[in-house]
């Protein structure tokens, strides 16, 4: 019977190693999520527990096991389109205003998980381009990051099944922008595709090889850091933004004691923050 517990100690080292590699902060009472994470790693590795898999992971005496544990605990599913507002704000305002200046617009998707944002961002500037013919002719050039190699791999290969599918996608736009992969999944058409280039970044780390970026997304992500990384983290993607750049975070997150660094723009509905 493999042994599926972990002690108030166990947690404790564990989570002081997870915010050590990539900023999240689990917080107190959260073993269940550990547990329901880790757990099915125990029978990939071939191990009797979950005490022995974090003594494992927490030493560095498996590199794989590491890995594929922070992948584990990085995963997060996501939406289409989620909220609405922010891609609403990018048609009707973000990109008109960025076309005028007739360059190529850099969008940064900071935390694209499985896809479906960098994804729904390259959606919103194809139907602009049908929508609004001439008023869009500059090249808008995606940038996905994540810190999970196995969801890289997977945001690539862009193939959904019906219940990814569901989560917020529209039927107009499945019909448009997807095509049969030949084994019950959608994969996401080579239009959208090109797009989207997907790259490793882990969010503590520099954004210098990234390049600039003329807008970020950066939803929902900061809620699972300290303040004092959510403070590094948005003033790194300050200066990753081009004059006037625009940040875009999540429904419930804000800038509040964190940067001084950006306006904030109410749009009705949402808000979004440009850099002073």
């Amino acid at each position: 019977m493999t042994a599926i517990t972990i002690n108030d100690q166990e947690y404790r080292e564990f989570c002081r190693f997870l915010e050590a590699q990539c900023g999240i902060v689990l917080g107190d009472s959260k073993q269940y999520l550990v547990r329901s994470r880790l757990t099915p790693l125990i029978s990939r590795f071939s191990l009797t527990s979950l005490s022995e898999l974090l003594q494992l992971v927490i030493s560095g005496r498996n590199r794989e096991l590491r890995v594929a544990s922070i992948d584990a605990m990085t995963t997060n599913e996501t939406l289409w389109f989620r909220d609405t507002y922010p891609y609403t704000v990018l048609a009707d305002k973000i990109l008109p205003e960025l076309a005028a200046t007739k360059r190529p617009i850099k969008i940064w998707s900071a935390a694209s998980s499985s896809g479906q944002e960098p994804y729904s961002i390259a959606m919103t500037a194809l139907e602009m381009q049908a929508r609004r013919p001439g008023v869009l002719t500059s090249m808008v050039q995606i940038t996905a990051t994540d810190i999970s190699q196995t969801m890289l791999d997977a945001c690539r290969l862009g193939a959904y099944d019906n219940l990814a599918l569901s989560r917020g996608l529209s039927p107009e736009r499945r019909r448009q922008f997807f095509e049969d992969n030949g084994d019950g999944r959608m994969r996401v058409n080579d239009k959208v595709k090109r797009m989207v280039n997907f790259r490793p970044q882990n969010l503590k780390d520099s954004y210098a090889l990234l390049g600039k970026f003329d807008v970020i997304f950066c939803r929902n992500v900061l809620i699972y850091f300290s303040p004092e990384m959510k403070a590094k983290v948005l003033n790194q993607m300050a200066m990753s933004l081009n004059p006037g750049g625009y940040l875009l975070l999540g429904a419930s997150e804000s800038l509040t004691g964190l940067s001084d660094k950006f306006e904030m723009i109410r749009c009705n509905p949402g808000i979004i923050y440009k850099l002073k």
